[in-house]
């Protein structure tokens, strides 16, 4: 079997994962030194890390940067980065250091058929080019690119519409589908438990959800997310928190401490 490494690259903070000779998923967060840039924490990383000394026919670099999705028959290659920068602007870097320097942005896509669009998202540029330079066959996905394509296929199980969200890093992500394509996406900064029941619940009522016969499917680390769910349930009927390690049969990805759902989803689902 090809070796693959697995980089994933997201606000403040910074993972790696392979699998050893034994076929078992290794997987390791690199502690950053916020005083330098994501740049200069990954080329520390690649001086310390034992994994990242190691040979790989395959390298995935999983973004987790603000994602601006297009639907397939609107969108124009030559025009992503002009849509891009029109809806976020010139963004900010990772870390202290990359804030300061306000870095400049690599813009890219990805194609998913499975949902008749395409995601543009952005990475610094000079951390880009530190990957590029340090591996070969390199390829880049939206880190949130599997958990779309996993819930989306959730999605269709049973007759009642769905809401999801998935909360990781002081981010919520939120999604409903139809007819194969997105219905609902977009992302929240949350760091309470209010901010974020208000956002749900006002994407809910949006997309004119039924509050007793419609779902709600949370997945990830809401800010006290018992008190969150608790009062939500006020709302709306049928909430339902998804456990990885319930959801994938104890599988081995989903006792990892600390591994982020979308890697996990990456590991059991292949999409990537």
């Amino acid at each position: 079997m090809a070796r693959r490494l697995i980089i994933r690259i997201a606000s403040g903070s910074l993972a790696f994962s392979t699998t050893d000779e034994d076929n078992k998923i290794v997987y390791e967060q690199y502690p950053l030194k916020s005083s330098i840039s994501m740049a200069a924490n990954f080329r520390e990383a690649l001086r310390t890390i034992p994994m990242l000394a190691k040979a790989y026919q395959r390298v995935l670099v999983m973004v987790d940067s603000d994602v601006l999705i297009v639907p397939t028959d609107c969108f124009k290659a030559s025009e992503q980065e002009r849509l891009y920068l029109h809806a976020y602007g010139r963004q900010k870097g990772v870390t202290r250091a990359d804030q300061e320097m306000g870095e400049q942005r690599m813009v890219m896509h990805s194609v998913m058929p499975d949902l008749n669009s395409v995601a543009i998202y952005s990475l610094a540029k000079d951390l880009y080019t530190v990957i590029d330079d340090a591996f070969s066959a390199v390829s880049f996905s939206a880190a949130i690119a599997p958990v779309w394509l996993h819930l989306h296929q959730r999605s269709y199980t049973g007759p009642r519409l769905k809401l999801y969200s998935y909360c990781h890093e002081g981010k919520m992500e939120v999604m409903s589908y139809a007819q194969h394509r997105f219905r609902f996406y977009n992302s929240f900064k949350v760091d309470q438990a209010d901010d974020a029941l208000f956002y749900l619940l006002s994407v809910w009522q949006q997309l004119g959800l039924d509050p007793q016969r419609d779902e709600m499917h949370l997945v990830g680390d809401f800010p006290d997310g018992e008190a969150m769910t608790e009062k939500a349930k006020q709302f709306v009927k049928r909430i339902f928190t998804i456990h990885p390690s319930g959801e994938f049969n104890r599988a081995a990805v989903t006792q990892i401490a600390g591994i982020p759902y979308d890697m996990v989803i990456l590991y059991i689902k292949g999409r990537g």
